[in-house]
């Protein structure tokens, strides 16, 4: 080959090369990008057959009450399946969290179906659970099995699991903005993982967009008054928000103390779930109502159009807690987003503000309380019920999570920088280390 003919060839290269050390960050865009679409279809597809999934399994107990009674077997066969199968995944979302902090062997692919029956299961026989859970675990399993085909190293799975994590929330929610900054908050209590930010809002944006080409259809709020901000109104949202963070930290603590509960008393696994499906089974057929199981969006939509009894998120608690410390399956967001918009609509007997704005704002400060994840919740109530809500609802969510201290529903969060100084010891520590 001639001089003349390798020139442009050679000039190819060098022009190439000029542009990736002027432009160090388009490799990794590009390598996220790709990373990302593939989590995005693939998690967003998962999520949409999963909520669809939950809406027949939920329809389908509703229309055939006496599948309940059943609730106590449905669950012996979830606890022999978990102990006898899934003890590695058992963990859930701790699992998850963990794996951000220290990476170690790949998340089998088994906690995706395991997660997802026990899930369909838990509903099905009218156990009070959410999705979230369900959504993120799948999603943390269908991600990390990209790791060895694009060779990721171990500060790249970190990069993946919090993508993973954005596109489940997002996806199942329909909040990929509230998503996206949840898997960057989550595992984190004060930080935020900045060099995952673009895998995060890709992955959760894709999710959702993924999720909506399935036709899936997410619930929709709306806030019928919202009041000009002034003084008092400000006022009212900072009270609103110690109720809500009380309530985030006694729905972490307790639902800890029950599982441990469970847990003492009961030494062969399987049969915890039975002794809750039980308590469960019998509380809903005493009472005559289905109210308080399954995930209860029709009661959450009931609290933002007219104001509710204070009992309803004291035995919405406690039906959820007795589930998902038994040993059941699903998460514990939406059942969150239940008691915070109950006690919301309720508090509007004590506290002069709309009662659907109230119910928005712990819809979303009770989560946030019980979480950690203050930024997210933010975008969140404002995805779901628009901007003008915005300054309320950030208000409730920073106190209810500083209220609510160092509590939170997942135990592997760990304290990367302390709510206040007298806590600044604590920082590094899990939250487990505080039960």
């Amino acid at each position: 080959m001639s001089k003349s003919q390798r020139t442009p060839g050679k000039k190819a290269i060098f022009h190439t090369r000029f542009f990736f050390r002027k432009f160090p960050a388009v490799p990794y865009i590009l390598k996220w990008l790709c990373i990302s679409i593939i989590i995005g279809i693939l998690v967003g597809t998962a999520s949409a057959g999963f909520l669809q999934s939950l809406e027949w399994a939920t329809n389908f107990r509703e229309n055939h009450l006496w599948l309940i009674a059943l609730l106590p077997a449905a669950g012996f066969l979830i606890g022999l399946l978990y102990y006898y199968f899934g003890k590695d995944v058992e963990a859930g979302n701790n699992l998850l969290i963990d794996t951000i902090h220290e990476p170690k062997g790949i998340i089998p692919f088994k906690m995706a179906p395991f997660v997802y029956l026990g899930t369909i299961a838990t509903h099905f026989f009218g156990g009070s659970a959410g999705r979230e859970g369900t959504a993120l675990q799948m999603a943390g399993a269908i991600a990390d099995q990209l790791t060895r085909p694009f060779k990721l190293d171990r500060n790249e799975r970190k990069i993946l699991i919090i993508a993973a994590i954005a596109a489940g929330f997002g996806s199942v929610f329909g909040t990929p903005l509230a998503g996206a900054v949840f898997g960057l908050e989550v595992f984190l209590i004060g930080r935020i993982r900045y060099n995952a930010i673009f895998s995060a809002f890709a992955s959760a944006i894709l999710a959702d967009w993924a999720t909506n080409l399935w036709n899936v259809k997410h619930t929709h709020y709306h806030i019928d008054f919202i009041p000009k901000l002034e003084f008092l109104p400000i006022l009212y949202s900072i009270l609103a928000g110690i109720a809500f963070g009380i309530c985030a930290a006694a729905f972490s603590k307790i639902i800890h103390w029950m599982g441990s509960v469970f847990k003492s008393n009961i030494k062969y696994p399987p049969l915890r779930p039975v002794v809750g499906g039980i308590i469960i089974a019998l509380a809903v057929f005493a009472m005559g109502t289905t109210r308080y199981i399954g995930l209860g969006v029709p009661i959450i939509m009931e609290s933002f159009e007219k104001q509710l009894p204070l009992y309803d998120f004291a035995l919405k608690m406690i039906f959820t807690i007795v589930t998902l410390s038994a040993g059941f399956k699903g998460g514990e967001v939406t059942p969150l987003f239940f008691i915070g918009a109950t006690l919301g609509s309720a508090l509007s007997l004590f506290i002069p503000l709309p009662f659907g704005l109230l119910a928005g704002m712990g819809f979303v400060a009770v989560f946030a309380g019980a979480t950690n994840t203050p930024l997210a919740c933010m975008l969140m109530g404002i995805e779901l019920f628009g901007a003008e809500c915005g300054v309320y609802v950030a208000i409730a969510c920073v106190v209810s999570y500083l209220l609510s201290g160092h509590n939170s529903i997942y135990t592997k969060q760990k304290i990367g920088e302390a709510k206040n100084r007298r806590f600044e010891s604590q920082q590094d520590k899990s939250v487990s280390d505080f039960l």
